[in-house]
């Protein structure tokens, strides 16, 4: 496929598409949500580059300081996901979008690169074994088998903020923290609500809509952190009832 990456701006957030789910015609809820979240983010240096074509092939990160996770450090960029699917896997797409970001942190003087990983991979998680062939390590982990992925350029290194350590909150019943950075969410929680709803399941659907709110959550999040019993489950989305039912059944 011979195109080239074109960078969402304020002036052509509303025109492009944003890869995760692509409609041709009716509008979709969770893409809409997360076109209005990242206009409020480009402002703040986000960074969402993609294909120039109709596939998905995208990578997505901001400066740490105003990244929506519960992680901190100095100067870093943190990536939110990079993602190439479909036809398009296999042809350098992602080595040019982490090339890309790599080469925007040496040019604006970043200390480094950071993005949550695990201990073994997790699904909606970045492939970590392609970013540990750019030099990513973990450089601090918050259990629960999940990790913080560095590339530093000075010696310095992120680390998760200690109330991501703790994985444990009050309520027993089913909490789930959530933002709209993820078209999918959305979905996610209707999902989540009809099943609840139907099945006289206890359920709290809290939106995390600061940055002051993500920096404080108690568990690691890209997006979606679930508790139950009071332990925190998974960053995963829960879009397979199954998936869900494995939580509950605990």
């Amino acid at each position: 496929m011979n195109t080239g990456f074109i960078n969402l701006t304020a002036d052509n957030l509303a025109s492009e598409h944003l890869c995760c789910i692509i409609r041709s015609r009716a509008p979709h809820p969770g893409v809409e949500a997360k076109r209005q979240w990242l206009s409020g983010r480009l402002r703040e240096g986000h960074v969402f580059r993609k294909l120039n074509a109709r596939e998905v092939v995208f990578i997505e990160y901001a400066p740490l300081e105003t990244a929506w996770v519960p992680i901190l450090g100095d100067n870093y960029y943190y990536i939110y996901c990079l993602w190439v699917s479909g036809r398009c896997k296999g042809k350098g797409y992602g080595r040019l979008l982490m090339e890309y970001c790599l080469a925007d942190a040496r040019e604006k003087g970043k200390s480094g690169v950071c993005m949550l990983g695990a201990e073994k991979q997790k699904a909606w998680l970045a492939d970590q074994s392609f970013a540990k062939k750019f030099g990513f390590e973990a450089v601090d982990a918050a259990g629960h088998g999940y990790e913080l992925l560095a590339l530093s350029f000075d010696g310095t290194t992120p680390r998760f903020a200690p109330n991501a350590k703790r994985g444990k909150i009050e309520s027993r019943e089913l909490t789930i923290y959530y933002d709209m950075q993820c078209p999918f969410v959305h979905q996610n929680i209707e999902i989540i609500k009809e099943y609840c709803e139907e099945n006289d399941v206890p359920v709290s659907l809290l939106r995390v809509d600061t940055l002051q709110k993500a920096k404080e959550l108690p568990c690691v999040f890209n997006n979606w952190g679930v508790f139950y019993k009071g332990n925190f489950e998974t960053v995963n989305l829960l879009l397979d009832i199954a998936n869900l039912k494995r939580i509950l059944k605990k």
